[in-house]
């Protein structure tokens, strides 16, 4: 499963990279189908969060390396490399900017819904 990521730079700004979370795991799931699961992590600060409609929040690194699930809404990141990246409803990303200028985020057409999932000291591409 390929995933976008946004991390810290060495010079302080902040780049985008694609990262792959290899679903190679087989699981024997109900009615004898074989799922294919990626290796398994914890985290006991999930939390959901609702964006504001008018959200345009300045630099500003993220607080902990975390899986972004957007559940409803759209968000738009700007990297230091002036790279803009959009998000919609059903998709992920991970912010692992937490060092440095960080990234900015703004919603776009209205408030967005988000799950923060906090995967520190997990594989996930760690750079």
């Amino acid at each position: 499963m390929r995933v976008t990521q946004f991390i810290a730079t060495d010079d302080g700004g902040s780049r985008f990279g694609e990262i792959d979370i290899a679903l190679d795991d087989p699981r024997q799931g109900a009615d004898g189908y074989t799922l294919m699961a990626s290796a398994t992590f914890s985290s006991s600060t999930v939390c959901f969060v609702e964006l504001p409609a008018d959200l345009d929040q300045d630099w500003h690194q993220a607080p902990a390396r975390q899986l972004v699930v957007l559940l409803s809404g759209s968000v738009e990141v700007t990297t230091t490399d002036n790279v803009v990246r959009r998000w919609n409803a059903g998709e992920i990303f991970i912010a692992g900017d937490v060092t440095g200028q960080g990234h900015k985020t703004r919603t776009i057409d209205g408030a967005a819904t988000v799950i923060f999932v906090p995967i520190e000291g997990h594989g996930l591409g760690a750079h």
